[in-house]
């Protein structure tokens, strides 16, 4: 018996020699039939979903293919959720950008040893705690009667906080209750995503570039804006599909932190849940999926993914 086995198992290992096709075939095979039944296949489940309506007197979902859902979405309040989570995602992928850019040229022109490592702590460790007991840590940090308001006031600058929480649409009681503090949230939670890759971006310029600018007359300034920045954008983009993608489908932050008024993810969660609108649901869903597809395609052309 035991020798059966053997000679079972060393022709099995014969086969996987003369043939290496069969034997890649055989380890991506498992991970290959999950991606394509658990994720490909939920996704096709939610598109279809999508094609589907409510009936208004039943309640029930008319399993008819019809575009009926998808023109709710154009309906002001719907258009106004999309429209308002996309300004959100971008609003925060900008200032990602802004806040990384220094931060990541430090690391890689000029952190060394210890201090690089201190670096990568200092990106990383944010990442290490928990996501909810981040979220509920500023939300008391926002509050009315939080640190940070403690701190304008012991400043003297109350009345410029006072004046920007006054402003219609962003702002509100507190920064715990406003966009801002929702837009606050996002950039701190999504900004070490932004800062790697552009790292990585700018550790690739090479220093005879920069020295053959300066050699040439260019100012630093000049540099910076026809050699640096051109030479960084595919890691600055590369970290803005992070930042903007999960700000598009993220629901828990706009949940915590922020108005009443929803969220895409907000209004997926509502709709399948409470409200029992799967189709609506569905279509709300397929939007972030959308707008991401011709995000990374146009990343893609601007060679993106090069620096992942």
């Amino acid at each position: 018996m035991v020798a059966s086995h053997q000679g079972l198992a060393q022709r099995v290992s014969d086969a996987f020699w003369r043939q290496p096709r069969l034997l890649l075939l055989v380890l991506l095979l498992p991970p290959l039939l999950w991606l394509g039944i658990v994720y490909v296949g939920s996704l096709v489940a939610l598109l279809v979903q999508s094609f589907f309506s409510i009936d208004e007197f039943t309640g029930l979902i008319n399993y008819e293919v019809t575009l009926k859902t998808y023109a709710e979405l154009l309906q002001p309040a719907n258009f106004d959720i999309i429209l308002r989570t996309t300004l959100m995602a971008a609003s925060v992928t900008v200032a990602a950008a802004i806040v990384a850019f220094p931060i990541a040229y430090y690391a890689a022109r000029y952190a060394r040893g210890p201090m690089k490592a201190l670096f990568y702590l200092g990106v990383m460790l944010p990442l290490w705690s928990s996501y909810l007991v981040k979220v509920y840590a500023w939300k008391l940090i926002l509050a009315k009667e939080g640190i940070l308001n403690w701190m304008v006031e012991g400043i003297g600058a109350s009345a410029v906080l006072n004046a920007v929480l006054s402003m219609p649409v962003i702002g509100g009681g507190s920064l715990s209750v406003s966009y801002i503090g929702t837009f606050l949230v996002f950039l701190y939670v999504w900004l070490p995503y932004m800062v790697l890759p552009v790292q990585a971006a700018l550790e690739r310029v090479p220093q005879n570039l920069l020295e053959a600018s300066g050699d040439l007359g260019a100012s630093p300034g000049q540099t910076l804006r026809h050699v640096i920045l051109p030479l960084a954008l595919p890691g600055i983009i590369a970290g803005s599909i992070f930042t903007f993608s999960l700000t598009l489908g993220d629901y828990i932050i706009p949940q915590i932190i922020g108005s009443s008024r929803l969220f895409i993810g907000q209004a997926v969660y509502a709709h399948q849940g409470t409200a029992g609108n799967i189709p609506l649901a569905a279509a709300f869903a397929v939007v972030p999926i959308v707008i991401m597809g011709f995000y990374l395609w146009m990343a893609k052309r601007k060679g993106a993914f090069d620096a992942l």
